[in-house]
């Protein structure tokens, strides 16, 4: 099974990206193209997933972007990561904790190439450094075929989270590896589409 990768070097815009997965997964499921890896940025943007609640929106004129994603209220901006995949379970395990796992695991692998101790808690779906988040999870399944994917925040402004509760927390709860290591790092490109494409075709 082949996995396409894309790198993005500039900002895509949500509405693109997410109309970009859907078409793919559409002509994954009639064998048209092959499954997706993509590593990429986003401008900002607020998104909603179906676990979402009024409650979490602190400022009430933001432009809150609804999505099919699992999950609640998050931010995406310049300087975080998100990792979407397209992934064709009916041709692997048909599990989703496994997947889950997976993604855990790639972001974790990933951290510690930056010597950042990371861990996943049930609890609270995403990625942890020192009792907070560094990185979260939302993935949607329709017949079997996986996608949306993870964000990590790398040296991302912070405060926008300020005016939501991400995930449903505390907003102070909020971490970024250039927040936690306090200098920038490099080869973040390479190194996600190296772990991850690794990790997914383990499956």
């Amino acid at each position: 099974m082949s996995i396409e990768i894309k790198i993005s070097k500039r900002p895509i815009s949500y509405e693109k990206a997410i109309n970009f997965l859907k078409k793919r997964v559409e002509n994954i499921k009639i064998g048209k193209e092959s499954e997706l890896l993509w590593v990429l940025e986003h401008p900002t943007v607020y998104t909603a997933g179906i676990r979402a609640e009024d409650e979490e929106i602190l400022d009430k004129k933001l432009r809150i972007l609804k999505t099919n994603r699992g999950g609640k209220i998050t931010i995406h901006n310049p300087g975080q990561k998100i990792i979407y995949f397209a992934i064709n379970l009916n041709e692997r395990k048909r599990d989703i904790r496994n997947l889950l796992n997976i993604i855990e695991k790639s972001i974790i692998e990933f951290l510690k190439l930056y010597d950042l101790k990371s861990y996943a808690d049930k609890k609270n779906i995403g990625i942890w450094v020192n009792n907070k988040k560094i990185a979260a999870i939302g993935i949607k399944v329709t017949k079997w075929i996986a996608y949306h994917g993870c964000s990590i925040n790398i040296d991302n402004d912070l405060s926008p989270y300020k005016k939501i509760k991400p995930c449903g927390l505390n907003n102070d709860n909020i971490t970024s590896l250039f927040n936690e290591k306090k200098k920038k790092v490099k080869k973040v490109n390479e190194n996600l589409k190296n772990i991850f494409y690794k990790n997914l075709k383990s499956i």
